[in-house]
């Protein structure tokens, strides 16, 4: 074989090993595919949560029809609960109180993983990739990596299984690498249809208690404003309401970037405020005070993230 010959037989085989290992898909379309199986499908399985150092499996069920969703979790260890979302509404039946405690979240979409329907709003801040395949309960996946294009947000990757594009395993990490937080499918099955389920207490429980039902308000009613936002987060509903069954009102202001969210709270300073940052796993709080009030930023999102904001904070009133 002539010099010349190798040469084309030796890059024809490189081109082939490069086609080979080139995903079918791009991230984007597999997200987009993964968005619409979790809206669309009747699946369910064994999930673990792993998250400040605790492993947390439980029972997942997400059943669909004709455009209505619910999803389902249910403790395998103590404390025994029942966990149902219908639409914005999140109900938990404790089992041993029989106690029904009902939330209200119009800012999230799952128990699994929240993941906006737009993703070309993201792109000034995210960049997304197909960093490889692994199989994850047997079944071959894409891994995903949702990468920051700065220090504000984690990086996230979730491997999307191939076939049905369901999420099976979804991890956060910090700038260092190390993992924060996990999810993931120990075991998973898709069916034709699921039934759904309403939650009921014994006779003898406690009335159902709803705590979050405030109605969104126009965050011009807050009394704070913010000078500090890192780019890609924008405010997603501002309360004024009661918090943890006391007559303290709380200002609550949210935000969120379509994948970190970040807690604004403002109440009337008390003398156990703890100030300065607080961190528990992917979670980090920055608190100061503010003349009289105590102000307490937190989200899943890094350290300065909080602290950034939380300094920024001015009250409405107050001088520049």
């Amino acid at each position: 074989m002539t010099a010349i010959k190798l040469f084309f037989v030796v890059l024809l085989l490189s081109i082939g090993r490069v086609l080979a290992d080139e995903p079918d898909i791009s991230a984007r379309q597999a997200l987009i595919k993964m968005i619409h199986a979790m809206e669309v499908l009747n699946y369910k399985g064994t999930v673990a949560f792993l998250r400040n150092g605790k492993l947390e499996p439980m029972k997942y069920v997400h059943a669909a029809k004709k455009g209505v969703e619910q999803e389902r979790l249910s403790s395998l260890n103590s404390p025994m609960r029942e966990i149902i979302r219908d639409s914005d509404k999140v109900s938990c039946l404790y089992k041993e109180t029989q106690q029904i405690v009902v939330d209200h979240r119009p800012f999230e979409r799952s128990f699994l993983i929240d993941i906006p329907g737009n993703l070309e709003e993201l792109e000034a801040i995210y960049q997304f990739e197909i960093v490889g395949e692994e199989d994850i309960v047997m079944l071959p996946s894409y891994v995903v990596a949702i990468k920051p294009k700065d220090s504000f947000r984690y990086l996230k990757k979730i491997w999307i299984e191939k076939q049905q594009f369901l999420p099976l395993k979804t991890v956060l990490y910090d700038s260092s690498g190390e993992s924060l937080e996990q999810v993931v499918f120990t075991e998973i099955e898709v069916k034709d249809a699921l039934p759904f389920m309403e939650l009921k207490a014994s006779d003898t429980a406690s009335p159902v208690q709803h705590i979050h039902q405030s109605k969104a308000q126009s965050s011009s009613q807050a009394p704070f404003v913010l000078t500090n936002v890192p780019p890609g987060f924008r405010e997603i509903f501002f309360t004024h309401k009661p918090i943890h069954n006391s007559g303290q009102p709380v200002d609550h202001l949210l935000l969120s970037d379509g994948f970190a969210s970040v807690s604004i709270y403002m109440e009337t300073k008390s003398a156990a405020m703890q100030s300065g940052l607080q961190s528990a796993g992917a979670i980090n709080s920055f608190s100061r005070t503010i003349d009289d009030a105590q102000l307490t930023v937190m989200g899943e999102v890094p350290a300065e993230t909080v602290k950034l904001i939380a300094e920024g904070i001015k009250l409405r009133n107050m001088k520049n």
